[in-house]
């Protein structure tokens, strides 16, 4: 059996043009035309169709992952409310440091207003306002 060259899989235009081409054909022969297969080494073609889908809807412009400040993935955004926990702690999750910039060992001195906690770094000027 004469063995295929594998070519790179088509992206952007060209894949979407390609695509509309291959009509009436099923998804996985439009994946396999388009190059998102792999050969295994008992020689079977593999489509695969996951990353067919990502790069056609990445063509296309569709953006289904939401991006957090350019750093990938978003993970859960700050809410901007915490509750007290079991212990009585109140706990400051990575969202709001990450977003004022703080670092492991930096010191705050806490004061209580009517209905705020207020932080004031101690290193800067900065103060932060907590909701209880």
């Amino acid at each position: 059996m004469a063995k295929k060259k594998k070519v790179d899989p088509l992206t952007g235009e060209a894949l979407v043009k390609k695509v509309r081409e291959l009509g009436n054909l099923s998804r996985e022969e439009k994946a396999r035309a388009c190059g998102y297969y792999t050969v295994t080494r008992n020689g079977v073609e593999r489509v695969n169709m996951m990353k067919f889908l990502n790069a056609l809807i990445d063509a296309e412009g569709i953006a289904l992952d939401s991006i957090a400040n350019g750093h990938g993935r978003g993970g859960r955004s700050a809410s901007y409310r915490i509750s007290v926990q079991s212990n009585g702690n109140l706990l400051i999750g990575s969202a709001y440091t990450k977003k004022m910039g703080l670092k492991p060992g930096d010191e705050f001195e806490v004061t209580l207003g009517r209905k705020h906690i207020h932080l004031k770094q101690i290193s800067g000027s900065d103060e932060v306002d907590e909701e209880p």
